[in-house]
């Protein structure tokens, strides 16, 4: 097989490693990958959203699937574009990715099929959103309507700093269109979870649940980024709230989406919030989530080929997949993420890392043989062992190696269960 992976982060290089193990595959190109995907595939200088341009690539090359990593791309329709040409592309079209192009959107989904989610109210007038704030008691949960890099979400807890924030989004337009619209949430709390699951469309394959780290520093302080690190599995996900998730949840949101005639194929995501109450949805995405993917798909025992064909073809078969140990992944980022950072900065990463340690590349770039930095988060750093406390050992003891000037990294990923 040919295949065309889209994107350039930490997640498309996970994709990339997992897919190139497929004795299924002969060669991989990636668009527009970054200077760490290159051992493994052959980069084509194509952006993510030039969509006319990729499908012109796909079809020159003979490509037999397409593998879509970021939001952007799917929210703007480029399955649409791929299949209008008869190709195969994994990922859903552009009407069913508003579950994560518009959080307004997926709540009024949500609320019409009694799935569990928090009280919401929807604002396009900044004055008419503050009314709200100054007649509603602290905390506030407030989210940008569209795409915002994993930036887009702020849990203010005081009036004052609940204001500021939609002066800032709304009037100052500090996310651009992105914050035209917000979602004014209900606080809740409990322990946060994502449950990655691949569908046809109407069935669906759950991957191993895994918790992400939001915050840029210990402790879970500091702004919200894209993801600081993960680990998996989660041992304090009961059976029975994975149950209640995959029943409550996941199900009834394909089926939803189905009749509004809008299917979902590809990886739906669904970042959880366990409560007192049960399981809760703090938000849905429309593809692999990163950095949880980089701690999932190392621990898959099966050919992941096979199921992203299933599921682009509307044919997913498998019922059951195997995953084994647990994985951690910290993810090394430039000083000053995720506002001002600095770019090419020197990466060095030491021959003789520890046994069981991977490392996805995230913002990197290849400049005369030698790596340097192009994004806020640099590397992903995978450690593998038999449980949780081995892998954190492994991952941490490949971070201490590795040499970034500027740069940091959280150094309490997974210590809700450690």
């Amino acid at each position: 097989m040919r295949i065309l992976i889209i994107g350039r982060g930490g997640r498309e290089s996970a994709l990339l490693w997992k897919i190139s193990q497929s004795p299924l595959v002969d060669k991989i190109w990636i668009a527009p990958g970054n200077g760490g995907t290159e051992e493994l595939a052959e980069r084509i200088p194509i952006t993510e959203t030039d969509i006319q341009n990729l499908v012109g690539f796909a079809k020159e090359h003979k490509i037999d699937l397409v593998v879509v990593g970021p939001e952007a791309p799917l929210v703007a329709g480029i399955v649409d574009a791929f299949e209008k040409e008869g190709l195969l592309i994994f990922g859903p079209k552009k009407e069913a990715a508003q579950i994560e192009g518009s959080k307004s959107f997926a709540r009024e989904l949500m609320k019409k099929h009694n799935i569990p989610s928090p009280n919401f109210s929807i604002f396009t007038d900044p004055e008419k959103a503050k009314a709200h704030i100054k007649n509603t008691p602290p905390p506030y949960v407030i989210k940008a309507d569209g795409l915002a890099g994993g930036k887009g979400v702020t849990i203010a807890h005081t009036e004052e700093d609940a204001l500021q924030e939609i002066e800032n989004i709304m009037v100052k337009g500090r996310l651009k269109d992105a914050g035209r619209k917000i979602v004014i949430e209900e606080f809740l709390k409990g322990k946060e979870i994502s449950l990655i699951a691949l569908t046809d469309g109407e069935n669906i394959l759950p991957l191993i649940p895994s918790q992400d780290h939001k915050r840029a520093f210990d402790g879970d302080k500091g702004p919200n980024t894209g993801g600081m690190g993960a680990y998996a599995p989660v041992p304090f996900l009961t059976e029975q709230d994975k149950q209640s998730i995959i029943e409550k949840i996941l199900r009834p949101s394909i089926r939803a989406l189905e009749e509004k005639g809008t299917p979902f194929r590809g990886a739906l995501y669904a970042g959880l919030i366990l409560t007192d109450k049960g399981p809760f949805v703090l938000e849905f995405n429309a593809r692999f989530g990163d950095p949880e993917t980089q701690a999932i798909l190392p621990l898959l025992e099966e050919d992941i080929v096979p199921l992203l064909i299933e599921c682009a073809e509307g044919n997913l078969r498998a019922t059951r997949i195997s995953f084994k140990g647990a994985s951690m992944c910290v993810v090394i980022s430039a000083k000053g993420y995720p506002r001002e950072y600095p770019k090419g900065l020197p990466v060095h990463i030491p021959q003789c890392l520890p046994d069981n340690t991977l490392i996805f590349f995230a913002g990197v770039e290849n400049k005369d043989g030698k790596l340097v930095s192009s994004g806020g988060r640099i590397l992903n750093v995978v450690g593998l062992g038999e449980d949780l406390h081995k892998a954190r050992q492994i991952a941490y003891s490949a971070v201490e190696q590795i040499h970034i000037p500027q740069s940091f990294y959280r150094t309490d990923i997974g210590y809700q269960v450690l």
